[in-house]
């Protein structure tokens, strides 16, 4: 039962592989949008690059984000009665697209440009993506979502300014790309973001297309799975493995409350630049 003060959600994390048709990949996302409005979901993330995955041209795949595609995943989610979260390509500066996170359903219509952009790992997204410039929050059945994309994850900052922003909850789309280390390191930064803001951060990624015999090559990153739901004190509640699959989880913001009240990082944390450094004085 929810209350004013402490509000409750159900938030559905679809694990899927987006393809190349964006018409496609609609009928992926009415699909889970069912499946999980039928387990009473509230929100629904997908995963970035939704649209169309990534490793082929986007300029010609973006639309405005009152474009028929992101109308269309307007209307699943209105006939559903939930709220989707799904990533979509928008146009940017010039040739290049931005990445965005389409947020759409009953109570709110808003976007989030993707702030961080993956240069890393020997793949170049600013080549054709640009930058977005400000945080994105929401509120949906009373709680308020803060929202990131891929490799913003690996930047703490972010996540602690959408807690200080009233962020209960954030969630994350991404299509994390394969390596060495690479899923170890995506489960420990949602653990690690939820516990330095102090959120509960969902984290929901592309399934590893390799599990469904898709032979890859190339540095544009695919996915890997394991989605998951971390609660305010970075403990894991609920996580999927590398394959396609829906986890459902129940996020009560009382938690947040008390572990705050215990672990007020947000209230200690002081800001740090670079007058701050010096060299120690001999006493």
């Amino acid at each position: 039962m929810r209350t004013t003060s402490n509000p409750q959600l159900r938030i559905g994390l679809a694990q899927v592989n987006s393809g190349t048709d964006p018409a496609a990949n609609l009928r992926i996302i009415k699909r889970h949008v069912s499946d999980a409005a039928a387990r009473g979901v509230d929100v629904v993330v997908f995963p970035e690059a939704m649209m169309c995955r990534f490793g082929v041209p986007l300029g010609e795949i973006a639309e405005p984000i009152s474009g028929d595609w992101a109308r269309a995943v307007d209307e699943i989610a209105s006939e559903a009665g939930v709220t989707v979260v799904a990533g979509m390509f928008t146009p940017g500066d010039g040739p290049r697209v931005r990445n965005t996170l389409l947020i759409t359903g009953p109570e709110t219509r808003t976007h989030y440009d993707k702030i961080h952009l993956y240069d890393a790992f020997g793949y170049s997204e600013s080549d054709t993506v640009s930058a977005g410039d400000h945080l994105v929050t929401a509120k949906v059945k009373g709680v308020t979502i803060g929202f990131a994309t891929c490799y913003d994850i690996r930047f703490p900052a972010m996540f602690q300014e959408l807690a200080a922003a009233g962020a209960d909850l954030v969630a994350v789309s991404a299509s994390w790309g394969a390596g060495e280390g690479k899923v170890d390191q995506w489960t420990l930064l949602a653990r690690a973001r939820a516990l330095d803001s102090t959120t509960f951060v969902a984290a929901c990624g592309q399934a590893d297309p390799a599990v469904s015999g898709e032979i890859t090559t190339g540095t544009a990153p695919l996915g890997v799975g394991h989605s998951m739901v971390c609660d305010p004190s970075g403990a894991v509640i609920g996580q999927l493995g590398s394959g396609p699959d829906l986890l459902v989880a129940d996020i009560d913001t009382a938690a947040v409350r008390r572990v705050r009240d215990s672990l007020p990082v947000l209230r200690n944390r002081r800001r740090i630049d670079a007058s701050m450094i010096g060299s120690a004085v001999p006493s």
